[in-house]
């Protein structure tokens, strides 16, 4: 009797094979057996895996950020920072002796119902002291700038539907994290411009890191953003942000299919957390200012005690 095992298949079938997998399953398949643990670390296969993870990589034209992101992290390396979920416990100390990223590399990835929706790649120069100074943002789609060039941006899509990926890269350091939600955390209305705004968020090192997708009334998606803020509700300068980043890049990654969940699970529970530091600062606020209106009262009725008893 005649024992056929899978590596009887010959290298270029099995190699069509795991290019057909998810980056999960293709972990899994290295694990398995020496030869496919060779086939499957086939840089190609992986380079494969990111370009339809992550459209914006494959935009077509000459773009220095893409060449700096592709050039800096090898395509496995890309995956296993990107794909899974930032560790939310990151302490921004743990890459202080590594020092902070220079320049910032963003490939941003509009996703609707699965399907590419818009793609864009942003460099984003970090060692500026206004950089450093200023609350941390990076517009990935301006308003002044409309998404018209995507072809699949007039298919007006539903904006409960978008997905997001936004893979910040520290192309000297060859790190990269993840620092979207991938589904929407929440779905509003801007009370002035009345856009419907799609937030995407994940709370890292005590601080949140929030993706707006802001949809104007056709549909179209007018601005993309990514900004930082802390647990009271102050916007966190550039030099806090790198370090969140650049311990997020550092810190072990989570995966599993709950994980959109456990970060929109994460995201209220920091929004309670901020309202209530809020609540409780305004009760704090509004005892003082009741014991400095006490004690003037107080003054004012021991001057005119004084002055009526002279």
């Amino acid at each position: 009797m005649v024992t056929t095992t899978i590596e009887d298949l010959h290298a270029d079938v099995l190699g069509c094979a795991l290019r057909r997998l998810d980056g999960r399953s293709l972990a899994a398949a290295s694990c398995a057996t020496a030869g496919l643990r060779a086939l499957a670390a086939d840089t190609e296969t992986w380079r494969a895996l990111c370009l339809a993870e992550w459209p914006s990589l494959a935009l077509p034209g000459s773009s220095h950020g893409r060449r700096l992101l592709l050039a800096a992290l090898p395509p496995r390396r890309l995956f296993a920072d990107a794909f899974p979920f930032p560790s939310p416990d990151a302490a921004p100390g743990v890459s202080d002796g590594l020092g902070l990223p220079g320049e910032l590399v963003s490939a941003v990835d509009v996703y609707h119902r699965g399907a590419p929706l818009l793609s864009r790649v942003v460099e984003t120069p970090a060692s500026s002291p206004w950089f450093l100074g200023s609350p941390f943002r990076v517009e990935a789609v301006e308003r002044k700038r409309p998404a018209a060039t995507d072809a699949a941006s007039a298919a007006s899509p539903s904006p409960e539907e978008l997905e997001l990926s936004w893979v910040v890269v520290d192309p000297s350091r060859g790190r990269a994290v993840n620092v979207s939600s991938r589904r929407p955390v929440s779905v509003g209305r801007h009370w002035y411009t009345g856009d419907t705004l799609v937030r995407f968020a994940v709370v890292l090192g005590g601080c949140k890191f929030e993706a707006t997708v802001a949809c104007a009334e056709e549909g179209r998606v007018a601005e993309v953003s990514l900004a930082a803020e802390d647990a009271d509700g102050a916007a966190v300068g550039g030099e806090g942000a790198l370090r969140l980043l650049a311990a997020a890049m550092e810190a072990p990654r989570r995966g599993g299919d709950g994980e959109p969940e456990e970060a929109k699970r994460r995201y209220h529970e920091f929004v309670r957390r901020k309202k209530g530091r809020k609540e409780s600062k305004a009760r704090r606020e509004a005892l003082v200012d009741l014991c400095c209106s006490a004690a003037s009262a107080a003054v004012v009725l021991t001057c005119l005690a004084a002055v009526a008893l002279r």
